[in-house]
């Protein structure tokens, strides 16, 4: 009974967070926009209003908003995250800087807008919510969990292109990359800065080297796009042996998990 309960509470939250959002984003952020003169603050209060279905869940489901943040994996140490996060872009900055010019025509509103606010929401609701909730608070494993996320996440970012090749690409690497922050979320013991500040970087320096108009990028990019991504993977393994800190994906959670509860 318990477990219908909490997947029923987080499907209604979730479809209801969708719906609030679908009917409202856009509006907050144009009338917001123009009340402040800023893309980015609309960008951001449309966010932060349509968020509050999910918090909303994320209290329901954890019967109260006590140690919310610890639930959305916030509480954990900012420094961590993003010392983590510039080290393991640096191939791509270093690269990005050689090969492209800079985009001189980017706003503030635009580098806002792309990189600290996309990067903080989306992961709040791609890993903390619809992988983090399933994951941490219930028996279903790794795959299960990070399945519907990394799905709506490569969704999320079909509107880049009309190119049917370039649809099935830029899905196919934003499915890739939602997996693999999720791994990067849970390895690095839930602190969901590691995936903010990676994914805020690698948005940064794709954006302000001029580097592509989606995300699918070419061989040149993509080269060093994996290799801070191959950085992120080798550097969270390395750092866990050398401390002896045991890994959470393992055979035994790929698929379910004996013990649920507080992770």
């Amino acid at each position: 009974m318990e477990r219908l309960r909490f997947f029923s509470v987080f499907i209604i939250g979730f479809v209801i967070y969708f719906y609030f959002d679908a009917a409202f984003f856009s509006f907050l952020q144009k009338q917001v926009t123009v009340l402040t003169q800023s893309k980015a603050v609309g960008h951001i209060f449309a966010y932060a209003i349509t968020l509050v279905p999910l918090v909303i869940t994320i209290a329901i489901l954890n019967k109260g908003y006590r140690n919310l943040t610890e639930k959305l994996g916030l509480s954990k140490s900012v420094s961590v995250g993003m010392i983590f996060a510039f080290l393991s872009t640096l191939p791509m900055l270093i690269a990005y800087a050689m090969k492209f010019s800079l985009n001189r025509e980017l706003s503030i509103d635009t580098i806002i807008i792309n990189t600290i606010s996309s990067a903080f929401f989306e992961e709040i609701i791609y890993r903390s919510f619809l992988f983090g909730m399933l994951y941490r608070f219930t028996r279903l494993g790794f795959l299960p969990s990070v399945f519907l996320g990394s799905l709506l996440f490569g969704i999320a970012h079909l509107y880049q292109s009309t190119e049917t090749s370039e649809l099935i690409g830029i899905f196919s690497l934003t499915f890739l990359g939602s997996v693999i922050f999720a791994w990067i979320y849970v390895e690095w013991d839930f602190n969901l800065w590691t995936a903010i500040f990676l994914h805020c970087l690698m948005n940064l320096y794709w954006l302000i080297f001029d580097v592509d108009t989606n995300a699918l990028g070419g061989t040149y990019a993509n080269i060093f796009r994996f290799s801070t991504i191959f950085l992120a993977i080798f550097g969270t393994v390395i750092y866990k042996r050398k401390n002896r800190v045991p890994f959470e994906i393992i055979k035994n959670t790929w698929w379910l998990r004996k013990n649920t509860g507080n992770k």
